[in-house]
């Protein structure tokens, strides 16, 4: 693990595979992971990829109590934004899944001169008017159930908030299911979810996916369902030069379900 001072914090990340003189793939995690839920795919991308895969401001290793106003989609964007400047190896890869690829989706519409390619496994966030004509404004449900769980972990009971936040996601009687693996993983990132439901996101716009010029991957698991898909779909439609595919039998966690099919979809994206 190596370490990057930007804006104040020192940003921790893995730097695996050789420098082969293609642009470094820069990864970012999601909701309640870190730099360790990459782990499924770094064998395989690594092959033919040097890849960065950072840990964002309060995530693992870092212990937060979830106070302060220093976790927002904003500051995560600025963050990643100062990582690729600071690392100085010319324009990128850039890869999020689910909030990160809310971050990645930001970083690009923000400073495009900094990437060459963007991949987007199942973005994070909601739509706007522009893009979903069922638009009523205000909270959606999604963020109430999110807001829920947070309480939960707020209050002491960290696996209850967990198993709310996991079942909505994934259906109900999920958390059970998990590896003792992946429940350790999201417990030592429980606390994020107190910031997260204060994010204050921006919802995604039609301007905004017409602002993304580089060429850009959708990556949808085929058996994910609720939002998730509606917001990929949408996106996709609208975002100059994409393409999607799907991982068969996966979810939202799918470079986890199906790393082998992942890595494939990935790396053909990047070579073409």
């Amino acid at each position: 693990m190596q370490s990057l001072h930007v804006n104040g914090y020192d940003m921790p990340y893995l730097d695996v595979g050789e420098d082969s003189g293609r642009p470094p793939l820069v990864c970012v995690h999601g909701s309640l992971n870190d730099f360790r839920v990459w782990g499924c795919v770094l064998g395989p991308l690594s092959q033919r990829h040097r890849m960065i895969v950072p840990s964002l401001r309060h995530f693992f290793p870092a212990q937060w109590d979830g106070m302060g106003d220093t976790y927002s989609i904003a500051q995560h964007v600025s963050d990643v934004i100062a990582f690729i400047e600071k690392l100085d190896l010319g324009p990128v890869d850039l890869m999020g899944h689910s909030r990160g690829g809310h971050i990645c989706f930001r970083v690009a519409q923000q400073r495009p001169d900094l990437l060459r390619r963007l991949i987007l496994a199942e973005p994070g966030g909601e739509l706007d008017a522009s893009l979903d004509p069922d638009y009523a404004g205000g909270p959606s449900p999604l963020l109430a159930r999110f807001t829920a769980s947070a309480e939960k972990i707020a209050a002491g009971d960290v696996d209850g908030g967990l198993a709310v936040f996991v079942d909505t996601l994934e259906g109900a009687g999920t958390w059970p299911r998990l590896p003792a693996l992946v429940k350790q993983n999201l417990r030592d990132n429980a606390y994020t979810l107190i910031g997260q439901v204060r994010d204050n996101r921006p919802p995604f716009s039609k301007a905004d996916a017409e602002a993304i010029r580089m060429p850009t991957l959708f990556i949808l698991g085929a058996r994910t369902k609720g939002l998730l898909p509606k917001v990929l779909h949408a996106l996709a439609a609208h975002v100059p030069y994409s393409k999607t595919a799907t991982i068969p039998n996966a979810t939202h966690p799918m470079f986890e379900q199906a790393p082998q099919k992942y890595s494939e979809v990935v790396l053909d994206f990047l070579a073409s």
